[in-house]
């Protein structure tokens, strides 16, 4: 009860700033797992066998710690909320492009490109909201941003079965665009915290755990 109590003393800014990195990390999930639901059907599609595809999905979480490096030094050099913009830009758009793979290899190479966007995600975002909120709150509040990547999982699912048969396994990775409506978000209601760096909470670079 005393952490809820905390949570609704959060400001509508630091609030805003909490929903914006959970959606980063939800929308993340629902663009990584929409490649495990259609595996069979990418093999198909390639002739080979689901094991040549999953190769993709190795190569994605690899390439994760390359992204973490890179756009934490980003988000040190240029700031979180423009670090975080440009990273779910590009992790949408890559997951658009891999719709329009005209063969296995240009399908790796462009999750492996989705690896490193999606790698940088979850440190940028969390950062950005815990350095947003008062020590008191970032316990509860990492585990609400935590909560974030089964979400994402749900929501993929649930799109698996609803649109799958309707769109076929190119359309699924076109909708994995739509999270790219997030950075209106972020530009308009996140706003920067005025706490210094220094102050910051050390976080890990991967967040599934």
């Amino acid at each position: 009860m005393f952490a809820l109590d905390d949570i609704r003393s959060l400001t509508p800014q630091q609030r805003n700033t909490v929903l914006a990195s959970f959606l980063g990390w939800t929308l993340d999930a629902f663009d990584f797992f929409i490649l495990v639901f259609i595996l069979k059907a990418i093999a198909e599609e390639f002739h080979t066998d689901v094991t040549a595809v999953s190769t993709a999905i190795f190569l994605t979480l690899a390439m994760r710690p390359i992204g973490a490096l890179i756009f934490g030094l980003s988000a040190d050099r240029y700031g979180r909320r423009v670090t975080l913009m440009v990273n779910v830009l590009l992790y949408s758009l890559f997951e658009f492009l891999s719709g329009f793979s005209t063969s296995l290899t240009m399908l790796i190479v462009l999750r492996v490109l989705y690896g490193i966007a999606m790698g940088g995600e979850w440190g940028v975002g969390a950062s950005l909201a815990l350095e947003s909120i008062p020590d008191r709150t970032r316990g509860i509040v990492s585990g609400v941003l935590q909560a974030g990547y089964p979400c994402g999982y749900l929501l993929a699912s649930l799109v698996y079965f609803f649109l799958f048969p309707v769109i076929g396994w190119r359309g699924m990775f076109m909708i994995g665009v739509l999270p790219a409506l997030l950075v209106f978000y972020i530009r308009r209601s996140v706003v920067l915290p005025c706490q210094p760096a220094s102050q910051a909470p050390a976080l890990l670079l991967s967040g599934e755990g």
